[in-house]
């Protein structure tokens, strides 16, 4: 590609190292800051980059646009086909950071799957509240992930591979679907019209799906209904793709054993949410990405992809 300097638009702020160490990575580059988090795409007409999350439709519109960086692993605002051909018929590319947010969505995945097992939620309720002494129900309830769990992650992608990964050493048989499986995946993966026959198996149901049509409202009352009784049903995808007050009947009927989410819809959730009363049910607040570094992993992100873009490599975590 041509190398001459690029414009860089960006609308995410950062820490003040990890500012700088963009600013010396770009090099002879040019960054062009737009208020962080702002919506609007002013400037992005005049910029060949765009890093952070601008919108689609300047972003389509732009003749000089070459490539969008987000600042995200999800790409809701991107993910329709109008889009991508888009994109496509405009040479351009869009990438996100998926890369950045596996290793933490992962871990805190597993930190509730492990947490939920071994009854330590229901150990802080007694702390916190009544300071009973629950020995017998918490030694007859507690479970093991081991070689007769059956794990399912409904979305594979680089959240739910680096899950495999970290899963591996306790042995639980995992099974992925996503929209459209590749083949060449580590594990057996299932296209989503498979989902409903693949439910009645699983003992940990992981949602990690984004939002879009396709996804929305997908975890509704008759899929409850056909998991396996007792089982453990976790959200890290969207809390659009699941309908809420469904879910809580199932944790009150007592068809699942528990629920750990990490999204909701809303969010955050009002005081008087039922979510808030559901028996067995973890919520915390959107933060399983979130860990010390994050901006720092950001930029060395975007910079390794932009070192690929400079020679015409393929980029890192491309969408289209």
């Amino acid at each position: 590609m041509d190398s001459g300097p690029l414009d860089v638009w960006c609308n995410r702020s950062f820490d003040d190292a990890s500012h700088a160490e963009l600013l010396r990575g770009l090099g002879p580059h040019r960054l062009s800051l737009a208020q962080a988090g702002a919506a609007g795409g002013s400037g992005l007409a005049e910029a060949d980059v765009a890093f952070g999350q601008p919108p689609v439709g300047p972003a389509l519109a732009s003749p000089r646009l070459r490539w969008v960086h987000l600042t995200s692993a999800g790409y809701t605002a991107f993910d329709e086909p109008a889009t991508g051909a888009g994109f496509s018929a405009g040479g351009k590319a869009l990438t996100t950071s998926s890369a950045v947010y596996a290793e933490p969505c992962a871990q805190h995945v597993l930190a509730l799957m492990l947490a939920e097992a071994r009854k330590l939620p229901l150990a802080m309720r007694h702390m916190l509240g009544d300071r009973a002494w629950a020995r017998e129900i918490s030694r007859s309830t507690a479970r093991l992930v081991g070689p007769k769990t059956v794990v399912l992650l409904v979305g594979y992608g680089s959240i739910g591979a680096r899950l495999r990964e970290l899963l591996a050493p306790l042995g639980p048989e995992v099974i992925g679907v996503r929209r459209r499986p590749r083949g060449d995946e580590p594990l057996p993966v299932f296209p989503i019209s498979a989902l409903d026959g693949l439910l009645p198996r699983a003992d940990h149901v992981v949602d990690l799906l984004p939002a879009n049509g396709e996804t929305q409202h997908l975890f509704d009352a008759a899929r409850f209904a056909r998991m396996k009784p007792g089982a453990l049903f976790y959200n890290i995808g969207r809390g659009s793709t699941v309908v809420q007050a469904d879910l809580a009947a199932a944790l009150e009927s007592g068809r699942l054993a528990g629920a750990l989410l990490d999204v909701t819809d809303p969010e955050p959730l009002p005081p008087g949410h039922p979510f808030w009363g559901a028996p067995n049910l973890v919520v915390t607040p959107h933060a399983a990405g979130g860990h010390a570094g994050e901006d720092a992993h950001l930029v060395s992100h975007f910079l390794e992809n932009l070192r690929r873009f400079e020679r015409g490599a393929p980029l890192l975590d491309r969408v289209f």
